[in-house]
C-alpha cells in the first residue's frame, strides 16, 4: 500500500515542516528523509498518537537530540506533514502541530 505524503503550508503557502527539514544538517536531512520513504511504502516505524491532542500523531527518530516529525492523518493512504523538531522542543512543537492540523482541516 502507497502512502501519500503531503507537506501542510498555511494561507501563505508558508510550509513549517519543509523549513524545519531544510535547517537540518545533511546527515540528519538524509536520514529523516529515507525515514520518510519507508512511511510511503506502509512501514511507519515508532510512532504514536499524541494523547490529548486530537487526530495527531509522533513519528520518533532515535537519532541525535531525537528528531520528532509530527502529522495526522486523512483516510487510510494519506499523511500530512506538519512539522519537526527534537524531544528538546516537543511541548512547543506538539502545540504549533495541534494549530496547523487546526489549519489544514478548516482548508478542506
Amino acid at each position: 500500500m502507497m502512502i501519500k505524503l503531503i507537506i501542510y503550508a498555511n494561507k501563505f503557502k508558508k510550509e513549517p515542516f519543509s523549513e524545519w527539514l531544510d535547517s537540518l544538517d545533511t546527515e540528519t536531512y538524509t536520514i529523516i528523509v529515507n525515514r520518510l520513504k519507508r512511511i510511503r511504502l506502509g512501514n511507519f516505524g515508532d510512532t504514536k498518537i499524541i494523547k490529548g491532542v486530537k487526530g495527531i500523531w509522533e513519528l520518533r527518530i532515535q537519532y541525535g537530540p531525537g528528531y520528532r516529525i509530527y502529522f495526522g492523518k486523512q483516510g487510510t493512504t494519506i499523511v500530512i506533514l506538519l512539522t519537526g523538531g527534537s524531544k528538546g522542543s516537543q511541548s512547543r512543537d506538539i502545540t504549533k502541530a495541534e494549530k496547523y492540523w487546526l489549519d489544514y482541516k478548516e482548508q478542506l
